[in-house]
Formats: structure tokens, C-alpha cells, sequence
């Protein structure tokens, strides 16, 4: 007696961590932070794709879109030089994990800390940065979804 040969479609192969691809994920968010810790807020939105969603625990829904981007940091640096205050945003233990898709999941921990202008320096939150990374059209990386949670908030 012979069996039928399995026709179930194959499960698509998991795509391969690789040292370069690490690389370019961290140069990738260290080109970001700068961005973002500079007040350049278009050029920090830029590098999410036209709808991405930013998710954080401290607003009731997911900021969408670019233009969305730029007037949160907009607000948010305006806020921040009133207050006399700059943040620097540390992202690290990055766990990079391509798809098979070709989009890349990242889990890293993110450390922002305040500075007083003129004063001391300080943690201000600990976060955990889960983004989808895709890929342009030039062969970019680009944030698709970002969702952060806070350990206090945890």
C-alpha cells in the first residue's frame, strides 16, 4: 500500500540572524536617538514608514502616521526646553530577529535620562522597545510599529 506524498504547504523557513544585520539594527537606532535627542523631528519621524504606529503606556491610543510623529516630539522638545531639561535616550540588548517576510522584530531596553540644564543628570525611565522593522524602498530600515512599556508602569 502506498501513502499520498504530503501535500501541506512547507512552513516558510526561518529567516537567518547575521552578525551584519545586527550591526545595521544598532547603527541603525544610534542614527535614530541622535535624531530624536537633537530635536530633529522631522528627520526622526522619517525613519518610521508613512503609517507607522507608536505605541506608549502614557497615551490612550497609539500615535499614527509621520506627521503625528513630528507634533509629538515637536510638543514634547517644546516642553522639555521650558522645563529647562534635555533627554538622551540609550537603547541596547537588542534582540534582533528577522522574519521570514523580511521584516526584522527587535526587543531592546531603553534607558532615558534627564538632564537639568546647568545640573544634575538622572534616570528617568526604563522602557521596553519592541519594534517591526521593514525595509524600504532604497533597502532602509524603517520603523513599521513601535510599542514601549515602562517598568514602573509595569
Amino acid at each position: 500500500m502506498t501513502t499520498a506524498p504530503d501535500l501541506a504547504p512547507a512552513a516558510p523557513k526561518a529567516a537567518a540572524w547575521s552578525a551584519a544585520l545586527h550591526a545595521e539594527v544598532q547603527q541603525f537606532y544610534a542614527h535614530q536617538m541622535q535624531l530624536l535627542d537633537l530635536a530633529e523631528a522631522q528627520g526622526w519621524a522619517g525613519t518610521f514608514t508613512k503609517d507607522a504606529t507608536f505605541a506608549v503606556p502614557t497615551l490612550p491610543e497609539p500615535v499614527r502616521g509621520r506627521a503625528a510623529l513630528v507634533a509629538a516630539t515637536t510638543r514634547s522638545h517644546a516642553e522639555l526646553a521650558a522645563a529647562g531639561q534635555c533627554h538622551r535616550h540609550f537603547l541596547g540588548m537588542l534582540d534582533v530577529r528577522p522574519r521570514p517576510d523580511g521584516a526584522v522584530d527587535v526587543r531592546s531596553y531603553a534607558i532615558v535620562y534627564v538632564s537639568d540644564i546647568g545640573g544634575a543628570s538622572r534616570v528617568h525611565r526604563v522602557c521596553v522597545c519592541e519594534d517591526v522593522l521593514v525595509r524600504d524602498a532604497d533597502g532602509g530600515l524603517k520603523v513599521s510599529a513601535r510599542t514601549v512599556t515602562r517598568d514602573d508602569l509595569a
